[in-house]
């Protein structure tokens, strides 16, 4: 688009009153490549996936032309006929428009972990249209691929690209299958297959391989793995583009196996700092300066290897300095590497456009100053680099950063680290803040995203989220959250409607600058010095799980409110168990026997408990991660190192230990057979502390936890149930009664409760 056209268009939107899209003549061309004919039979599948039953009463229409104010937009309506209509600009539209009739029309609800699709007979009368805010509508955190992604099959990714249409989302990372085209590359370039295998890591750890974080750590890959993985792309990319979703794919970064200077002795590398105290073997990858010339060389190798066995759809993934500053912080330098690195893609692909993660911004605050920032992003030319603004929810960095000198950015919610479990949420900041930077001066945003590093938790959160799409003013979070949990239940019960308007103003309310949540004391590395702190009073959620257990016959056909049932009363046993640590900690201080004796007693039943409801329910299963892992291998030898990186990611994260607790999971097995057994031998050797009256040694006892209960459970390859055992009604009645006194007096000393436990082994 020339001046004169870019002018004329400008004019024409002030003419129309048309909110144009602020990036038009850079962004214009990041669009579905797919027939509007494709994209309109895709969401016609999606319907027919969704509701069997009832597809052929839907009528779907993708027409590009059906603008509203300039916008993506969809219209749905049925005026006493059968069928219901909808129209859309693209195949997302049109799937958004379906999903939106399903959830405010039909009381219906589609999550990650369950759905109820309990439609009215007659299908109700609609006449609705809606635009899209924005642009793009973001998906996915590099991170999300190995915590939540790596093990999935086919059908799993079916089922979940139609939620991504379902929910919007028009931009969404496509990352399977990278390793297979670096092979090729680094086989080009003359690297050995024991050098490539020294640098691969296992599929649990790719997401820190491909940023530059660590090498090697629980690989090497097969080539059985590198078929698989192309196999699934393929159906990935196709599925995408047919519903209207942009795929974005990664750029060379400039992260090299360590062979590189064998092969070109004179090249300007720098050894990568070190990540999270890995060690030599398993740490610091070569950084390629971007300035030298093989840079580009490489990066044009390895894109137009992956454009001709991928496609592409000219979006580039690139995070050169993810939680690891440059060499230097010389303006000029930072600049260049801006240029070297944008210069590769396009190389390859003249209209690519670099998406890169804002996350360095935010882990790097005092390193990338403004000036510094500005050094690297204008080095790109305004309107080709898109930056998420990874955890705008929290640590929002476009007013810092000037609006990104200019450059288009993304408002991200976070929301989740390691796809821990635990119920937690900023309802009310997602709700208001996302409108107020739109509607900044000089704003540069052009879309909204999700960008966990871990799904299955806190539905309700990303619910919300991703109505920000497409809402103009704030909810009333009163009536939405009453709204949601009729949807999710599929009925009106004014009791459990009440229970979720306390999670809303309590669990789901939080507003501070805590790095992390989910750091509780039963899942945490044992210690006499956790930091146990919440934002809220126990006694609320204490109060919904009352409720919960006193309705939870009126919904034993629910699925969705058995998976809250569980996830509500796992919620209360880890807070309990940070009240009885406290209560522990406290007595063994004051060298209080009985009292000690008692909190241990108490807070070791908790993990028994938490066993026995965690197993009533798919979602809690530590079965289904192992079996899904060892299931994408192609031999014995390769199910056993996929089963330990399973296992190694969601305790250990690492050989010693490194990244211990990260990624924890409150799953049937984990806690029996690793949180509770670390547990036991901590207060075990607390309690010989005491009788035999000698100081506590807890480096002594953390290093003997580590060696005979964590570090045996990453290697262990006993077999955990995948199919759910009990009644979760029944189990979480029983637990209810057994803890109700205690939970209502947590200051009373009271043994009655632990007179029906066994004996431990450490009392």
């Amino acid at each position: 688009m020339n001046v004169l056209s870019a002018a004329f268009f400008a004019t024409l939107c002030l003419f129309l009153r048309v909110e144009c899209f602020k990036f038009e003549q850079t962004l214009g061309h990041i669009k579905p490549k797919t027939s509007p004919s494709v994209q309109t039979n895709s969401v016609q599948q999606l319907v027919e996936r969704i509701l069997p039953e009832h597809a052929s009463k839907f009528s779907i229409n993708v027409d590009p032309a059906f603008l509203v104010r300039g916008k993506e937009a969809f219209k749905v309506y049925k005026n006493g006929n059968s069928t219901v209509n909808i129209v859309g600009t693209t195949g997302v539209a049109s799937a958004t428009g379906f999903h939106y009739y399903l959830k405010y029309f039909c009381n219906a609800h589609i999550s990650w972990e369950a759905s109820q699709l309990n439609l009215p007979e007659e299908l109700p009368d609609v006449d609705v249209t809606i635009d899209m805010n924005d642009r793009f509508r973001y998906y996915q955190n590099t991170c999300t691929t190995s915590y939540s992604f790596v093990w999935w099959d086919w059908p799993q990714w079916e089922k979940h690209i139609d939620w991504m249409a379902m929910n919007s989302f028009n931009f969404v990372l496509a990352f399977n299958g990278q390793e297979a085209i670096w092979e090729r590359v680094y086989r080009k370039l003359n690297f050995t297959q024991q050098e490539i295998d020294e640098h691969f890591t296992g599929p649990a750890f790719l997401s820190w391989l491909r940023m530059g974080n660590m090498r090697g750590w629980g690989g090497p890959l097969s080539s059985a793995w590198h078929e698989r993985s192309i196999r699934l792309q393929k159906k990935i990319l196709e599925r995408m583009r047919s519903l209207g979703i942009v795929p974005i794919l990664p750029a060379f970064a400039g992260h090299l196996p360590r062979a590189i200077t064998r092969i070109f002795p004179d090249v300007n590398v720098t050894k990568m700092e070190n990540w999270n105290r890995f060690n030599d073997t398993y740490c610091c990858p070569y950084f390629l300066d971007p300035t030298d010339p093989l840079f580009k060389v490489v990066g044009k190798m390895f894109l137009e290897e992956q454009i001709k066995e991928f496609g592409t759809d000219h979006a580039y993934n690139c995070d050169s300095f993810n939680e690891m500053d440059p060499a230097t912080a010389d303006l000029t330098y930072l600049s260049d590497v801006g240029k070297s690195i944008f210069s590769a893609m396009t190389e390859a692909d003249p209209q690519a456009v670099w998406v890169m993660q804002g996350w360095l911004f935010v882990h790097s605050f005092f390193f990338w100053t403004p000036s510094r920032v500005e050094a690297l992003l204008t080095s790109v030319p305004a309107g080709k680099m898109i930056i998420l603004d990874l955890q705008s929810e929290e640590f929002p960095q476009f007013a810092r950063l000037h609006q990104y000198f200019g450059q288009p950015y993304i408002w991200c919610m976070l929301h989740d680290f390691g796809g821990t479990l635990g119920m937690f949420g900023s309802a009310s900041i997602v709700n208001e803040n996302v409108i107020k930077a739109r509607n900044e001066v000089n704003s540069t945003m052009i879309g909204t995203g999700l960008t966990p590093e871990g799904i299955n938790q806190n539905y309700v959160m990303y619910d919300l989220m991703a109505e920000s799409a497409w809402r103009k003013e704030p909810s009333d979070l009163g009536a939405w959250f009453r709204n949601y949990s009729i949807r999710r239940y599929g009925r009106v019960n004014e009791d459990v409607i009440n229970a979720w308007q306390i999670l809303k103003d309590s669990v789901y309310n939080f507003r501070g600058l805590n790095l992390m949540r989910g750091k509780y004391a039963i899942t945490w590395t044992p210690s006499l010095r956790l930091n146990i702190w919440t934002w809220y009073n126990y006694s609320d959620l204490f109060d919904v799980w009352d409720v919960f257990v006193n309705n939870s016959r009126y919904f034993k056909d629910s699925p969705a409110f058995l998976h809250d049932l569980v996830d509500i009363t796992r919620q209360v046993l880890q807070i309990n168990g940070d009240v009885y640590y406290k209560k522990l900690l406290e007595a063994f201080r004051k060298k209080d026997y009985e009292r000690f004796y008692v909190s241990s007693r108490i807070f070791a039943s908790i993990f028994d408990d938490l066993e026995s409801i965690l197993a009533t329910n798919e979602a809690f299963l530590l079965g289904r991660w192992i079996e899904s892992a060892k299931n994408c291998a192609n031999n014995s030898k390769e199910k056993d190192l996929f089963e330990y990186n399973a296992r190694n990611q969601i305790t250990l994260w690492g050989p010693q230990g490194e990244i211990i607790n990260y990624a924890n999971k409150q799953w049937s097995g984990v806690v029996s057979k690793y949180f509770k057994p670390r547990w036991d031998l901590f207060i075990s050797s607390m309690n010989e502390s005491l009788v035999k009256n000698q100081p506590f040694n807890e480096g002594k006892v953390r290093a003997a936890v580590f060696k005979q209960a964590e570090e045996p459970f990453t290697f262990d390859r006993s077999a955990f149930p995948t199919e759910p055992t009990g009644d979760a009604v029944e189990v979480a009645q029983a637990i209810h009664e057994k803890w109700k006194f205690l939970l209502r007096n947590q200051n009373e000393f009271d043994g009655r409760l632990i007179n029906r436990q066994p004996m431990l082994s450490f009392i």
